[in-house]
C-alpha cells in the first residue's frame, strides 16, 4: 500500500488591484509538484519547504530581494486559490533596517 501524496504549489506576488501574479520572472521556477510518502508531511510541510527555498534564496541575495509573497498547495492538482489545501503569506518585515 503506497503511501505517496503528489502535492502540486505555486508562488505568488501581489499585483496591484489585479490582484495576485506568477512571482519572479521565471514562473515555472515557482510552481511545480512535490511527492511526500510520510503522512505527517502535508501541504503545510510542503509549503515549509518551497518557503526555505526562498528564503535561501533571498538570503543569498540579501534583505533587499525579500519580497511579499504567497505559497499555495493543492493536493495532486492545481486549483484555484480558493480550492487550496493549504495558503500562506510571507511578507517582508515593515520595520526592518
Amino acid at each position: 500500500m503506497s503511501t505517496e501524496k503528489a502535492w502540486v504549489y505555486r508562488v505568488e506576488e501581489p499585483h496591484g488591484s489585479e490582484g495576485w501574479r506568477p512571482y519572479g520572472g521565471d514562473a515555472e521556477r515557482r510552481r511545480g509538484t512535490i511527492t511526500t510518502d510520510d503522512h505527517a508531511h502535508g501541504a503545510k510541510y510542503v509549503a515549509a519547504l518551497v518557503v526555505t527555498d526562498l528564503v535561501t534564496e533571498w538570503d543569498l541575495r540579501g534583505t533587499s530581494s525579500v519580497r511579499h509573497v504567497r505559497v499555495l498547495v493543492w493536493h495532486e492538482t492545481e486549483g484555484t486559490p480558493e480550492d487550496a489545501a493549504f495558503t500562506v503569506e510571507v511578507q517582508p518585515e515593515i520595520h526592518a533596517q
